[in-house]
């Protein structure tokens, strides 16, 4: 049975399907899988009756839980698409994504961690330019609703009861190539660029990475991965509904309640970041619990330490694990094969998912022999449609030939397996989330103290990377690691604050005057 290819079907094909079965159980929250049809349609009611119509953008600001779900399914079923925004962003970064996406609505968790989401957004908007009834310096954005306890905006009840004032949404407008989604990644230039992907790319993705992962309805999937990151949205929660899984949505990373919940629910998919599973299998509480639910697991978005896979399996207990490679512009491009031996794993992301092409060329865009460094190049159906409003942007990544140039160096294998070796953008990876320096530096540029800043990538065992910023400083002046920090912090999402800062008489730089980051260790 082929898999539907928008949205609406999909919800309804699940329905169909797993009827009363458990879809989503989100603490006292358990909607079955008709009920979750049920819901998102009230959603999507409810937002056409706030005046979202089909082509708008709506946007999510929340950690993992059911109404992020039903958000973007209902916005999904008007023929709108999604834009998730980073947890852990500060004001400015979100400002900054409403404004390139034009979103008209942004569904918030005013509160979570103690954030007050909505003050930060209004604070830099206001600094930003004028116009708009609700955030000023937002005029796009019409309606903010609050899904937390604050009560800031529009409570998510109250946004509810408008579904009432709707009959029906007209969802005929959806089809296959509607766009379904907007993720913005930061980029080299510190610019987010917003990648779009349609019903059918979104969905073509998550089928082929739950075959992958053999996921099917007897599964519980612990989502630890934020949905607002194509690994937790995509390889998670649609993964899920193509394959009639139940659905566990994980807000934070807490090792006890995580392996709590694996004992309780009988959690048997845990994807995530290797820092993750290095936490867990290290736990000293780890042996009270009983994890032997667990079945399998991929460990991404982060360099992999030597012995992780073979730890997964001979401590967790996992039955298979598996790497993969991908990027928000191609959310999965290869995966490991079933069964493969974990010492490969450790060393290759697998091959080219179905329905993908991948090839590694030189500086000349020739193809380089086996084993040999190039740039990966990744071409098929699951290549985003491309950046929002950037048609510049978007010519520069995917070439006349369909190729899309991912900035990654790798190499293939005599059988096609592909191993990352480092890249060509200047981006490294802190825990699973992609830190572009060029943004980090814009920041630390505006310190007073500081004339300059160049920012690299240095390995952890942990975290896999954490950042470390070179500056130069003005005359008189001393370091102090601590107040750079946390000028960072209060700009920038926190994994993207550099933990190390070394002062520096003079940055190194070629007979261009372009700073030499590979002399900077």
């Amino acid at each position: 049975m082929s898999t539907p290819r928008t949205m609406p079907a999909l919800l309804d094909e699940a329905a169909r399907r797993h009827g009363d079965a458990p879809a989503v159980v989100d603490g006292t929250t358990q909607l079955s899988w008709t009920e979750l049809r049920e819901e998102v349609r009230r959603v999507s009611r409810a937002l056409a009756a706030a005046g979202v119509r089909s082509g708008d953008r709506v946007a999510v600001w929340s950690p993992n839980r059911a109404e992020f779900i039903l958000t973007f399914l209902g916005a999904q079923c008007l023929g709108a698409a999604l834009v998730p925004i980073n947890t852990r962003y500060r004001g400015e970064e979100a400002r900054v994504v409403l404004e390139r996406s034009g979103a008209s609505v942004l569904v918030l968790c005013n509160g979570f961690l103690g954030n007050d989401y909505l003050g930060m957004l209004t604070e830099a908007a206001s600094r930003s330019g004028s116009g708009g009834s609700v955030v000023p310096g937002l005029p796009r954005l019409h309606t903010v609703i609050d899904l937390g306890s604050d009560g800031v905006a529009l409570p998510w009840n109250e946004f509810l009861a408008g579904a009432e004032s709707v009959a029906a949404v007209d969802e005929s407008v959806v089809t296959p190539s509607t766009v379904a989604d907007i993720l913005y990644t930061s980029g080299t230039t510190g610019v987010p660029k917003g990648v779009m992907s349609t019903h059918a790319q979104t969905i073509g993705v998550a089928d082929v990475w739950a075959k992958g992962a053999s996921l099917a309805p007897a599964d519980n999937y612990a989502i630890v991965n934020p949905f607002f990151h194509s690994f937790g949205y995509k390889a998670g929660v649609v993964a899920a509904i193509t394959a009639g899984t139940t659905i566990y949505p994980v807000p934070t990373f807490d090792p006890v309640a995580l392996m709590e919940l694996v004992q309780r629910a009988g959690i048997s998919v845990l994807p995530g970041a290797p820092t993750i599973f290095t936490t867990l299998i290290n736990h000293p509480r780890r042996t009270e619990f009983d994890l032997s639910s667990l079945r399998f697991a991929i460990a991404g978005a982060a360099s992999v330490p030597e012995n992780l896979f073979s730890d997964m399996l001979e401590i967790l207990g996992f039955e298979q694990v598996a790497q993969a490679y991908g990027l928000t512009e191609c959310v999965v491009a290869t995966q490991s094969r079933p069964d493969e031996d974990p010492r490969h794993v450790a060393h290759t992301t697998g091959p080219a998912v179905p329905g993908l092409e991948i090839r590694a060329v030189d500086g000349e865009g020739e193809d380089v022999p086996v084993d040999a460094d190039g740039e990966i190049l990744i071409r098929g159906e699951f290549v985003m449609l491309g950046y929002f409003d950037d048609p510049d942007a978007t010519a520069a990544a995917i070439d006349a030939d369909g190729w899309l140039h991912t900035g990654d160096v790798g190499q293939l294998d005599e059988h096609g397996c592909v191993k990352i070796t480092g890249r060509l953008k200047d981006m490294f990876t802190v825990g699973g989330f992609n830190v572009y320096p060029a943004e980090v530096e814009n920041v630390l540029s505006t310190h007073p103290d500081v004339v300059e800043a160049a920012v690299i990538g240095v390995d952890d065992d942990r975290m896999g990377s954490v950042g470390r910023a070179y500056v130069t400083l003005r005359d008189g002046v001393e370091l102090d690691p601590e107040a750079l920090r946390s000028f960072c912090r209060e700009r920038l999402a926190n994994f993207k604050a550099p933990r190390e800062f070394v002062a520096i008489r003079e940055l190194p730089r070629n007979a261009s005057g372009k700073i030499v980051k590979r002399e900077l260790s």
